[in-house]
């Protein structure tokens, strides 16, 4: 694979992409496909211009990330400060 196309997939897997939207990732995979493939300024230009605005697309589709923030960190460490100060009273 290229450059352009293993960029892609990277992100495609980040994305969920091939679960979320099957048709679009193919296409995004084509789009870069053909963008490593060739040396004509103008379609890579093209291809280009097409990749982003799927890429696009498929981020809009994409599930929310549940990543935790500082506030979820503070919130798991005071609960387990409770849950150690309970057992040591006994509870």
């Amino acid at each position: 694979m290229g450059a352009v196309t293993d960029a892609i997939t990277a992100e495609l897997e980040k994305l969920s992409g091939h679960h979320t939207a099957p048709g679009l990732a193919e296409l995004a995979l084509a789009l870069a496909r053909s963008i490593d493939d060739t040396d004509a300024a103008t379609a890579r230009a093209v291809a280009g211009r097409e990749l982003r605005a799927v890429l696009a697309d498929l981020r809009r589709l994409a599930p929310v990330e549940t990543k935790g923030d500082a506030v979820d960190d503070i919130a798991e460490q005071r609960a387990k400060r409770r849950e150690a100060q309970r057992r040591a009273a006994g509870g």
